[in-house]
């Protein structure tokens, strides 16, 4: 196979990204293990999970298999997310603002809060993340609180197996 220069790999990357992003999350592990495999590299391993409750949607992060995680054990907000497996916008919002709550004990944020988590937790920027974090507002995940901020509206809580 021909090396390709920094640029073609950029451009590869941005399709790849491009085209997998309309896939639903479990489709998109299946595509990537199955190219993983036929390049000859190890596969990915299953992603993890632990629920979530959400005020509606059956199809919502609180539907999927839950995880053995204990309470009180500290994630990265790289690893909460892939976790939670958020499938929409409103769902990465509802998921960094409980991750702010539990992990950093911060309780009212703006939304420059939630943009510069879901930058370190290595996620894809926000098309417009005012829009998302109102959406979240609106879609009874988040309230306002003084001074023009959020905090979560919902019991959103981990689940653990003994």
């Amino acid at each position: 196979m021909p090396a390709t220069v920094p640029s073609d790999e950029a451009r590869i990357l941005g399709d790849v990204i491009t085209a997998l992003e309309s896939v639903e999350s479990e489709d998109r592990h299946r595509i990537l293990a199955t190219i993983l495999t036929y390049f000859d590299h190890s596969a990915l391993p299953p992603p993890r999970r632990f629920g979530v409750s959400s005020p509606s949607s059956e199809d919502s992060i609180s539907s999927r298999p839950n995880r053995a995680i204990d309470p009180d054990e500290e994630a990265s907000p790289k690893e909460f997310l892939l976790d939670k497996l958020p499938k929409t916008d409103v769902e990465r919002v509802a998921c960094l603002a409980y991750f702010l709550n539990r992990y950093r004990n911060i309780r009212e944020f703006k939304t420059i809060d939630i943009s510069k988590l879901n930058t370190e937790a290595a996620q894809i920027k926000f098309s417009n993340a005012a829009v998302a974090v109102n959406n979240a507002s609106l879609g009874g995940y988040l309230a306002s609180s003084a001074k023009g901020k959020k905090q979560i509206r919902v019991t959103i809580y981990l689940t653990h197996q003994a």
